[in-house]
């Protein structure tokens, strides 16, 4: 595999167009995770997915490792499949926590990739990496953007300097 300038905006281009997947995958979980803590969690439109989307690939130095997990999990298959189960959860943490940011956002989205992965089920066909990719699309942009109440307004735990 070789990432160039060109293979990061053709992944970002991909990232992009596969809203259609990814955004009923993100609202999912959202609602999971509101079910379970008991609140209620903003959905996201295509839009504001794609929005997002262009915001982090914006970050060179973010995108190409972003284009990488992408490149990694869109052609990882493993024989049997259950041999791969760990390396493809790996990638998947890391590309939802990339996508999230710092923390504690980025340990919040590998949690969130775990739910969305249990969620997610790709079709047959497609390689053993497909719904974890997916899933951490999911994981990592739902955490990122807003529509969670504990994230609205100043934290209780800023420090006046």
């Amino acid at each position: 595999m070789h990432i160039t300038p060109d293979r990061v905006a053709a992944e970002h281009d991909w990232v992009r167009r596969h809203a259609d997947v990814v955004v009923p995958i993100l609202n999912e979980t959202r609602g999971h995770l509101g079910d379970l803590f008991e609140t209620e969690v903003d959905t996201i439109s295509e839009a504001t997915y794609q929005q997002a989307v262009d915001r982090v690939f914006a970050d060179g130095e973010v995108a190409v490792n972003l284009a990488g997990y992408i490149a990694l999990l869109r052609e990882l298959d493993v024989d049997g499949d259950y041999p791969g189960f760990v390396v493809d959860e790996v990638l998947g943490r890391q590309l939802a926590a990339t996508i999230a940011g710092g923390q504690p956002l980025s340990v919040l989205a590998q949690a969130t990739f775990h739910i969305a992965d249990v969620h997610t089920h790709g079709d047959t066909d497609e390689v053993a990496g497909a719904d974890d990719l997916d899933a951490a699309l999911a994981a990592g942009f739902q955490t990122r953007l807003p529509g969670w109440d504990w994230r609205v307004g100043e934290s209780q735990f800023s420090v006046d300097p």
